[in-house]
């Protein structure tokens, strides 16, 4: 049982372990050994956030890795993707991320990049942790003229920004195209917008004044909410809002609706396919990923492969397999042609390269997939017990199952990085599938009425009164 990694990295409450100081700089005094892997200088790249507690982590982390006789280049707020690219551009043995994604300002977390830029499998966070929790590290020590020192990277910005650019054909700017960007205070908070007007588009921005303790709170990806009302407002053709750490991007139509993932994926699926570079006529998706979209694919010759949710597992099965799209509804893309990660403002220019191009709007651009009702109810757990161990839930998604009778689908499981349960549930009849999800919600002691979220895809009207009052308790 890990005692440190989740599903992206270390994460926790700022200051609480695992996300102390002490924690963090045992964390760079076990990576800097492990990456100790050629002759010569070693280096390990450091972005972060905008979260108060990542100049705590920085700090720690950068003590650890240059007491162990690596240099650390640092490189301030940056997005997640830049780290990425940044460790292979620096030629440095490792990136570190300090940033909790989406999560709100209290948390915060660690993720590791190798010098290929692609996150760490399983095996090596294994050893990071093992190194720490056996304190072998402890007696791996340089002395004097061995330790490492530290070094700002003044350029890195104009580095990552050329790069992104690089996604584009040189031919093509969005000259014409007038957009809202929501930074989400996080990260992106200074290349999106450079990015966006240095390739001609008229850019409002909003979500760009980080205090510290702002990102995330009411912007961004996760809370579009703000971004819709901007869309209107200023009449744009596109909304596109950024999570913390830039990974991923949520997309606005000019009508001001929400274009969740899925949509975007098919859009741009159908895109690659026509012009003959979607490798294998495959999409990547996730479990959460709408039936809806594996028909529509399916129409057009596409096949939609899935994998557990999460980033790191869409990876390795690109990776094996030979594919080089992938993403899920919550906005994480994954273009192995341009980047080794999730990336938001690359999947923003694709997007945005798809409009102008086709001339389309959004709205018109996401009708390349329907998608069937859907619901997601995120209940609040204390404890993550394996669900197969707990026999009243196994029994229940049994039956749930049965009750769709091969018109739907269940998925229940754990988020890797928040104390939620997550419950999916997907069918031809929006009743049905209502009663289904609050069946396995109460499964668990809890009401409707204190469900975390609730989500549709085709009925939203159906139960926005009920989303409503959840957002007021």
């Amino acid at each position: 049982m890990r005692k440190l990694f989740g599903t992206d990295g270390v994460r926790g409450v700022a200051n609480l372990e695992p996300m102390t100081s002490e924690t963090a700089m045992q964390l760079g005094r076990a990576a800097a050994h492990l990456f100790m892997r050629r002759a010569g200088r070693h280096q390990i790249v450091i972005g972060k956030d905008t979260r108060i507690s990542g100049y705590m982590l920085e700090s720690a982390l950068m003590a650890g890795i240059c007491s162990m006789g690596v240099d650390v280049l640092l490189v301030g707020p940056m997005p997640t993707p830049a780290i990425a690219f940044l460790t292979r551009s620096l030629r440095a043995d490792a990136g570190v991320v300090i940033s909790a994604s989406h999560n709100p300002y209290q948390d915060n977390g660690i993720k590791f990049f190798s010098n290929d830029g692609f996150k760490l499998p399983d095996e090596m966070e294994a050893r990071i942790e093992e190194l720490i929790v056996s304190k072998e590290i402890s007696h791996l020590r340089p002395t004097a003229d061995l330790i490492g020192k530290a070094y700002r990277i003044d350029d890195a910005e104009g580095r990552y920004i050329e790069f992104v650019k690089r996604s584009l054909p040189k031919d093509l700017d969005f000259q014409g195209l007038k957009l809202v960007v929501d930074c989400a205070n996080g990260a992106a908070y200074k290349v999106a917008p450079k990015v966006l007007r240095e390739l001609g588009a008229k850019v409002e921005v909003i979500g760009n004044e980080p205090d510290g303790m702002n990102i995330n709170q009411d912007c961004g990806a996760v809370h579009p909410q703000q971004l819709q009302h901007a869309v209107r407002y200023h009449k744009a053709d596109i909304g596109i809002a950024l999570d913390g750490d830039a990974d991923r991007a949520m997309f606005v139509c000019e009508q001001g609706t929400i274009i969740d993932g899925d949509h975007v994926m098919a859009a741009l699926g159908l895109d690659m396919h026509q012009q003959g570079v979607l490798a294998k006529q495959t999409l990547v998706g996730t479990v959460m990923s709408n039936f809806g979209l594996e028909l529509s694919m399916a129409k057009v010759g596409i096949k939609l492969v899935r994998t557990p949710v999460g980033d790191r597992y869409l990876l390795e099965r690109m990776l094996a397999e030979g594919y080089n799209f992938g993403g899920e509804q919550s906005g994480h893309f994954v273009f192995l042609d341009h980047n080794t990660t999730g990336d938001g403002l690359v999947s923003a220019l694709q997007m945005l390269s798809l409009m102008k191009r086709t001339k389309k709007p959004v709205s018109e651009l996401a009708k390349a997939m329907s998608a069937v009702p859907q619901i997601l109810l995120n209940v609040k757990v204390a404890r993550k017990p394996d669900l197969k161990s707990v026999p009243d839930i196994d029994r229940a998604i049994r039956a749930s199952e049965e009750r769709l009778n091969g018109n739907g689908r269940v998925v229940v499981r754990y988020s890797g990085t928040e104390p939620l349960l997550r419950i999916m549930v997907e069918g031809e009849r929006d009743t049905l599938i209502k009663e289904v999800a609050e069946h396995l919600a109460q499964i668990r002691g809890v009401s409707l009425e204190r469900i975390a979220e609730l989500t549709t895809a085709n009925f939203d009207r159906t139960f926005r009164r009920v989303a409503q009052h959840q957002g007021s308790s």
